[in-house]
């Protein structure tokens, strides 16, 4: 923190400064509001690291993120727009962390000439009484206005020197008028110094109090509970409406920062979703609308994994509110605009901005199909357990332009593929073995600001599949993409898509998105393949009727087979899908949230003997 020069001329003339003598710095390094925890590393570096909740897409962006996993807020959140943000950029501190020690003497200011009226105050506060420090570029910036209370700073830390200086048997250096001057300045701020030294010793109070109580001082502990009624109607024909359910999502994240500007992310998960390897007790499968396999649907909602219930690397069973690691991730800068990531918990997610308002898992959209681009879901990108082993880079080319890639690996630990056989041709560890065979990805994406109201993201991403699968988790269809092929068939996915928001005003933001996957057999034996689309609009209101409430209304096409050649076959009963959602999230408190939403499915499934499907929730979400 630079130390502010202030200076008082009268008569004779008197000059008192803010300096390292002065207590009331201390007000500064700390700053704790409602919302974020602002902490000012040493005074040399100038790096400021604000754990701020957001997503945490921004928080791997370098940008060292910290959030609960929410679109404003991890966004763990992340937003998702924000990771909402500390900067990671050392560049330029090393010019600003040049500080000036005390100055002894008054030519190391390089604005103060001899010309000047207060020279000669200064010279002799420099040379008699020690008690003048300049800003970290050697100036003085004797012009700088200033208030009573920076005048009662400038004075206490005089009043400290003057002490310093008797104490140490230099009482002949203290002049008896300067005593007397001193004496009668004293007398005329004597409420000020009060005021400031009861704030200073409620500060010492405060940081005392945080230093006993700190979980740690590198690692910070935030955490989301989410709870929520669900109630669903329609679905397949002679299926009944289901029981209204109760489910619950718990995720406690440790953030740690080594160096100031490294950051590992470390969450720990838990809930009570259901769904299995064939979709037993899940809401999706009592409305007939799950695939037959990993439970894949359209009636998904935001907050549950894409695997309830089961570890899809070997097929076993994942008991209810049993803990879970479902993220691990280090992400440090190795220059002024590249930082690279890596982990053996991660998602696509992670890495890529959002761009939509609507993401957001505890705080926006209440359904799957609304919060991202298919693209990035895509082999397991957004598995909701931290599927893949991954590592990339993210290089800001600009302010406007960003660049990230990665490669992960939904395997990486498994050392060998299974011999057994979950069904046939499908191996009990469906996605291969090894960190470079079997099931992998590579992605990228491209993100662009023209304007201050306009983000555009591009992305791409190649997939190899051990199996005949999407990975998506949006449709019944995802399991099975190769329409009447082998489940056994290995297959390669090049998906490409764009999301694009446009901020009408600051409360008003117009989102959509388009997709298109391109599957093709991945075996010699078998000519297959299909193209999937997808697309979705939507207005996003902030702030609406009340500061904190926000709204969302969406509608779009979810993944339909829209083409098909080779043995690969559409299917019967074709329909177009559509998904209609609307939701209203009302902020009790800071902490506290309650989301109210449904959303509608029109021919679910792009099977038109499938009843329009209204899918109900009730999500209330808790943040610490």
């Amino acid at each position: 923190m630079a130390k502010y020069l202030l200076a008082y001329a009268g008569g004779v003339g008197f000059l008192c400064l803010i300096s390292g003598l002065s207590p009331v710095q201390a007000i500064s390094n700390l700053e704790i509001g409602n919302k974020n925890l602002v902490i000012y590393q040493d005074v040399d570096s100038h790096e400021k690291v604000d754990f701020h909740k957001s997503n945490l897409a921004n928080a791997i962006s370098g940008k060292l993120l910290i959030a609960n996993e929410s679109q404003k807020d991890l966004e763990f959140s992340s937003a998702k727009n924000s990771l909402q943000t500390i900067t990671a950029q050392s560049a330029n501190s090393s010019q600003a962390s040049d500080k000036l020690a005390q100055v002894t003497s008054v030519s190391q200011l390089s604005d103060v000439q001899p010309t000047d009226w207060a020279f000669q105050a200064l010279q002799s506060l420099v040379e008699r009484y020690g008690c003048i420090a300049g800003y970290p570029n050697q100036t003085y910036r004797g012009n700088r206005a200033m208030t009573r209370y920076e005048f009662a700073a400038g004075l206490n830390a005089c009043l400290s020197r003057i002490n310093e200086l008797i104490t140490t048997s230099t009482a002949e250096l203290v002049k008896k008028e300067d005593l007397a001057k001193l004496q009668k300045l004293q007398e005329q701020f004597a409420a000020e110094l009060v005021t400031l030294r009861g704030r200073v010793d409620a500060v010492e109070e405060r940081t005392a109090e945080l230093q006993a109580n700190q979980f740690s001082t590198t690692t910070k502990l935030n955490g989301e509970a989410i709870i929520a009624a669900i109630d669903a109607t329609g679905g397949a024909p002679n299926k009944s409406d289901p029981n209204i359910i109760l489910v619950n999502r718990v995720r406690l994240n440790l953030t740690t920062s080594f160096t100031g500007k490294d950051l590992l992310i470390t969450g720990l998960q838990a809930y009570n979703f259901l769904g299995g390897a064939n979709g037993q007790g899940s809401l999706q499968e009592s409305l007939g609308l799950a695939a037959p396999l990993l439970s894949a649907s359209s009636a998904r909602t935001s907050f549950e994994p894409q695997f309830p219930g089961l570890n899809v690397n070997t097929l076993s069973s994942v008991g209810a509110n049993s803990v879970q690691l479902y993220k691990l991730l280090y992400i440090f800068p190795v220059a002024e605009k590249l930082t690279l990531f890596a982990g053996t918990a991660a998602e696509t997610s992670d890495a890529f901005p959002a761009i939509t308002p609507f993401y957001g898992e505890g705080q926006e959209s209440i359904s799957r199909f609304a919060g991202l681009n298919p693209v990035l879901r895509v082999s397991g990108g957004t598995s909701g357990t931290g599927l893949a082993s991954a590592a990339g880079f993210i290089f800001n080319i600009s302010p406007n332009l960003d660049f990230r890639a990665l490669y992960g690996s939904v395997n990486a630990n498994l050392p060998e593929k299974s011999a057994s056989e979950a069904v046939p041709g499908v191996s009990t560890t469906p996605l291969g073995a090894g960190l470079f065979s079997g099931s992998s990805v590579v992605a990228a994406q491209l993100t662009l600001k023209p304007s201050s109201a306009l983000d555009i993201a591009l992305n791409y991403a190649h997939s190899y599949h051990e199996i005949n699968i999407l990975g998506t988790g949006l449709v019944s269809d995802d399991i099975g993409a190769l329409g009447g092929v082998a489940a056994g068939t290995p297959v390669a996915l090049d998906s490409v898509g764009s999301t694009v928001t446009w901020r009408l005003s600051p409360k008003i933001a117009l989102s959509g998105y388009g997709a298109a996957l391109f599957v093709d057999a991945s075996s010699s034996s078998v000519n297959a393949s299909t193209t999937f689309t997808s697309w979705m609009v939507g207005v996003h209101f902030q702030d609406l009727f009340k500061s904190g409430n926000n709204a969302g209304i969406i509608f779009g096409q979810p993944l339909y087979r829209t083409d098909a050649s080779g043995s690969a076959q559409l299917g019967d009963n074709r329909a177009t899908p559509y998904h209609l959602e609307g939701y209203y999230r009302v902020k009790v408190s800071d902490n506290i949230s309650i989301t109210p939403g449904a959303f509608v499915l029109f021919n679910p499934e792009g099977d038109s003997r499938n009843e329009t499907t209204t899918v109900g929730v009730l999500r209330t979400t808790f943040t610490f």
